[in-house]
């Protein structure tokens, strides 16, 4: 990315008591709004879908909105097309101000037939069961793939894939797989675990199934993890510092930044034992191993050599 702004037109979903609850660019720019650009005329193929949705007891406005990425998000319209930025590939996680995001953003009845103010969700239940609508989310982030279906990425359950989601051509997002907003990857890669905001994964590393990425939402902290290319996290391991090139923490084992790591090859100390450090002094170095003595219990780190894993190229065309 090499613009600090962006601009779309699309069409934001208004509440009856005039609570926007999303909108949706299907087709949004870096930059600014050219200057000859009508804000106000609608594109003939967003014309026909503007009006009331009696149903869901919502309507759909056209909307034309700038964003500038080095001031906060303004409002819930600014911050969908932010969200869609993301997901259209348009602009790398952490490259765009998402500070306040979640003021903006309501808690929406997520449907099979859009999004409803929650209150109206219950009060119209019955007709909206003889209608054949129902929700199957309660929440402030809505799924990826009802906004944008990135071109090249296969996701095996649409509900664990959120909207802001940065994924590159040949990512496999798996059924237990989860990516949040503004994390994703920046290459071909299988994710099986977690992907927590903020979270970034290099070409050709795999997230193992059940791994966890430590994030910084909800008191997780405020550095942001990286995982470097070709690196493996085992089924059931996790993170809390960044990984370079050629990793792999074995499986079951949780590496925070405070875990006590003993450098299995290195010289010992003159007590005769192997050196022992904190992992966040390793985070982003390449080449390691994370695994577990079995005898011991001790956590140790080896240094690797060579490439690290190889995915399955069928699975990742």
């Amino acid at each position: 990315m090499t613009e600090s702004a962006a601009w779309g037109q699309g069409l934001a979903t208004v509440s009856d008591n005039a609570t926007i609850l999303d909108a949706w660019f299907p087709a949004p720019h870096l930059g600014s709004l050219p200057a000859d650009a009508d804000p106000q005329k609608v594109p003939a193929e967003l014309a026909a879908y503007i009006g009331e949705d009696a149903r869901r007891a919502v309507r759909r406005d056209f909307v034309t909105i700038e964003s500038d990425f080095d001031e906060p998000p303004a409002s819930t319209v600014d911050a969908y097309l932010r969200l869609h930025v993301l997901s259209h590939r348009l602009a790398r996680p952490n490259t765009i101000n998402l500070d306040g995001i979640f003021a903006l953003l309501p808690t929406v009845a997520w449907t099979n037939a859009g999004p409803m103010h929650p209150d109206d969700a219950a009060r119209l239940r019955p007709q909206l069961q003889q209608a054949g609508i129902s929700a199957h989310s309660v929440d402030k982030f809505p799924r990826l793939l009802d906004y944008v279906v990135p071109p090249g990425v296969r996701i095996a359950d649409a509900n664990r894939v959120r909207l802001g989601a940065y994924l590159s051509p040949g990512t496999t997002v798996m059924h237990e797989g989860f990516v949040n907003f503004n994390a994703g990857t920046l290459g071909a890669s299988m994710v099986e675990g977690r992907l927590s905001q903020g979270v970034v994964v290099g070409d050709g590393s795999d997230i193992g199934g059940g791994a966890s990425t430590m994030g910084t939402l909800s008191g997780g902290g405020t550095t942001r993890l990286s995982i470097g290319e070709r690196t493996l996290l085992g089924a059931n391991s996790g993170i809390g510092i960044s990984l370079g090139d050629d990793c792999v923490v074995e499986a079951g084992l949780y590496v925070t930044g405070g875990t006590k790591v003993s450098l299995a090859d290195a010289a010992p100390t003159a007590a005769g034992i192997a050196p022992i450090v904190k992992a966040s002094e390793l985070s982003g170095r390449h080449g390691l191993l994370f695994r577990r003595n079995s005898l011991t219990g001790a956590v140790e780190v080896l240094q690797r050599t060579g490439d690290g894993i190889r995915l399955n190229a069928a699975l990742h065309a």
